[in-house]
């Protein structure tokens, strides 16, 4: 199949890049105000009793407004916020307010409404807040907030914004100038790597070319989604780095292909169809396991993680097909010009001779030399790498996310500071089905919880037999024992009590991601062991490069744990430590793991290939490690300057992500498959390859391609090239 795709595109080869040009320019165009139509909603298990309470109340007493902006005034020095000239502007400037913006201002409660919010003012009256509540869900909340912010100043005081929505824009923001950022520096900075890597200009850009058709096509793709579901700003920011990335890396081993095949004196024909059957089944099978990596995310039902897969699986798709036709046509249309433009002292291609004797061919000649020497050392070092995850914490969405130096996180730190009593994330307790004296009765139980700021209150007169209670938390990031309190409490008979408010919602949602973390494992674990089996045959290795991921996994996520919870690299890094970002962990696991796997498969390619050609074991080993390391070091060390434009970010839950990816990829790409790879597989010996079923049939041979010859003659011809390749290139691992 990849055969005739790889002559297909050769003969071709104009047609299929005038046309992905085509499709990818109507999706860029398509998707240019992507940025517009992507929502802050989906950070919470929707099916959770904190959820469903939320909508009940929701659609009783209409949604909860208080904490959508809250707008802390500060007097002049030597004035107060009761001055009369004080008080008579800001009541006429929220009036003002009320009547510029009727479609948008559902209501605003302030401190110069009079009695009932007196309390909207501290001891020393110099600071006052006003609650204003935004008409709309979701994205037109958001429009709503962009539509007055700038307008929610007064002459003569200070304003500082806090509340969810200033919180949530910022962040929301951070992510579009981290994709900015990725896509002006991380773009430039790839191309002077690849110059390097490849020695040549032209070469060097083939890769950028399909990183910058990636993220054009799931742009159009993503607005395509975005039409018909919720896509949150944080998964826009994690597709444009995982396809970005892939996308590179899967260009990179397909020019290096071609470049290989040119180098080893086959016609350019021959070296397209080679690169495609060779290079484009690797790359199909590396996409497979990245999507279903991915996919494994629907089982949770949190709007955030959900749109991640709808975006980033379009886009590790769209990354493999252009990798394996676009880009291949561009190949054959340049043919021996791919090295135009070239500086000669690292254009020239190695021959299989130099690349036997190159550092890579060496180190894993050495690893195999004693293997239990380089593995058991290597494990425990790992093992030690994954102790620091039994401290780890999680928490929900924050302030402390952002930027010590936020002005919504300054805002919203200076608020909890001057009113402590009140917060913009209460816990709410919704009772159906209460009598007034009933209703006393579960408020005072309610009110003994520990933790609170103050006694339970009616946020809400009673309706349609439904009450809210309301009281803020102490430290929001110990709910858990308030919120299991009062889920204790013993309702009356016919009476139903249940916990809502921010804190229950985020609480319910870390709870629902670490119980549904056994069946994700599982899903990857299942889905990569089969495609592996599918892709090589072989039962051992797919079990050892599962076990081999998941040590890089769990080295991952102990190395975070002690980074951003215990906080070490919070002076380095500039953040706040504290609990993970929910979400981001399980992001986290599924990329990571989706990543190691996915070298791997490079990896095993080469040694498979060597194997069914006739290699015996430490050959094959040797032969993969030898062709494969460079580019795999060149592949990692893409994405490490991808991840790390990301690391630079003001929201440290993408420093969770990039640093975290910059830590797997480097021990991936070094002490995993250059060392601890190549030294177990010589322990297991011939084991590696049981049982083999389909391994002759589906990689020996040399898919060659003159199309005068008869299939039997390509065949002949094929597998007496790489035999004779094969017979120049072994060398004693004991040398």
């Amino acid at each position: 199949m990849f055969a005739t795709l790889g002559r297909v595109v050769y003969r071709r080869r104009h047609v299929v890049v005038v046309l992905f040009i085509g499709l990818v320019a109507i999706g860029g165009l398509f998707g240019r105000d992507l940025a517009a139509h992507l929502s802050q909603e989906g950070w919470f298990d929707e099916t959770a009793e904190s959820a469903v309470a939320s909508r009940l109340a929701d659609d009783t007493f209409g949604r909860d407004t208080d904490s959508d902006v809250i707008a802390l005034y500060t007097a002049p020095d030597g004035a107060t916020v009761d001055d009369p000239q004080i008080a008579e502007r800001m009541r006429a400037h929220f009036a003002d307010l009320l009547a510029r913006y009727p479609d948008r201002i559902q209501k605003i409660d302030s401190y110069w409404d009079g009695a009932l919010t007196s309390g909207f003012a501290d001891e020393s009256h110099r600071y006052a807040f006003a609650s204003i509540g935004l008409r709309g869900e979701g994205v037109a909340t958001v429009e709503n907030f962009d539509a007055i912010v700038d307008d929610l100043g007064v002459a003569g005081m200070t304003v500082q914004l806090a509340g969810l929505q200033p919180i949530v824009g910022q962040i929301n923001e951070g992510m579009q100038s981290d994709i900015h950022r990725a896509e002006l520096i991380a773009l430039p900075l790839v191309a002077i790597l690849l110059f390097f890597v490849f020695g040549g200009v032209v070469a060097a850009l083939l890769p950028v070319l399909i990183g910058v058709m990636t993220i054009l096509g799931a742009q159009g793709i993503m607005r395509a989604i975005a039409a018909g579901i919720e896509v949150n700003a944080f998964a826009s920011a994690v597709v444009t780095l995982v396809s970005l990335g892939l996308a590179i890396d899967y260009g990179l081993f397909t020019v290096t292909r071609f470049r290989e095949e040119i180098a080893a004196g086959r016609s350019v024909e021959e070296a397209v169809v080679t690169t495609v059957t060779r290079a484009g089944r690797t790359i199909v099978f590396s996409a497979a396991i990245i999507a279903v990596s991915l996919a494994a995310l629907f089982i949770y039902p949190h709007g955030v993680l959900r749109s991640v897969p709808y975006g980033a699986i379009s886009a590790v798709v769209l990354a493999a097909v252009l990798s394996t036709t676009m880009l291949p046509a561009v190949l054959a249309i340049l043919g021996r010009r791919v090295d135009a433009l070239s500086w000669h002292r690292f254009s020239r291609t190695k021959t299989a001779e130099q690349i036997d004797s190159g550092v890579f061919s060496r180190i894993a000649t050495a690893a195999m030399r004693r293997p239990v020497a380089v593995a058991v050392p290597l494990t425990l070092v790992l093992l030690a790498l994954i102790l620091p995850i039994r401290g780890i914490d999680f928490g929900g969405l924050s302030e402390r996310y952002l930027a010590a130096d936020n002005p919504a996180r300054v805002a919203q730190q200076d608020f909890d500071g001057t009113f402590p009593q009140f917060r913009t994330e209460p816990l709410r307790l919704v009772v159906i089905g209460a009598d007034n004296a009933q209703l006393g009765e579960i408020r005072v139980a309610a009110s003994a919880t520990p933790g609170l700021t103050a006694p339970f209150a009616p946020s809400t007169p009673t309706r349609d037999g439904i009450n809210v209670l309301e009281a803020g938390l102490v430290d929001d990031d110990d709910a858990g024992p308030a919120i299991e309190a009062l889920r204790d409490l013993r309702a009356p008979p016919g009476v139903l009590i249940m916990v809502a408010g921010l804190p229950a919602l985020e609480y319910d949602s870390i709870q629902g991601l670490i119980d549904g973390l056994p069946a994700l494992l599982t899903i990857l674990v299942l889905s990569s062991f089969l495609l592996l089996l599918f892709a090589f045959g072989s039962v051992v290795l797919a079990v050892k490069a599962i076990v081999v991921s998941a040590l890089s996994l769990g080295a991952t996520l102990g190395v975070l744990t002690w980074l951003f919870v215990d906080g070490h690299a919070s002076g380095l890094f500039d953040f706040t430590p504290g609990p993970l970002m929910f979400a981001v962990l399980v992001l986290i696991v599924t990329v990571v793991f989706g990543l190691s796997t996915d070298y791997e498969v490079f990896l095993l390619s080469r040694m498979v290939e060597a194997r069914a050609n006739g290699a015996d074991t430490p050959e094959a080993i040797r032969y993969g490690i030898a062709r494969t390391g460079g580019v795999i070091s060149a592949a990692a060390a893409i994405l490490v300057v991808v991840t790390g434009a990301f690391a630079f970010s003001d929201l440290v839950l993408m420093k969770y992500i990039a640093l975290g990816m910059i830590f797997a990829l480097v021990l991936d790409a070094t002490v995993l498959r250059m060392w601890l790879v190549p030294a177990v597989m010589k322990m297991l010996g011939d084991l590696c390859w049981w049982p083999g079923f389909g391994l002759s049939r589906n990689w020996s041979g040399q898919p060659g391609l003159d199309a005068g010859l008869a299939a039997g003659e390509h065949e002949q011809r094929a597998g007496d090239r790489v035999r004779d390749d094969l017979d120049r290139v072994v060398v004693d691992p004991a040398e």
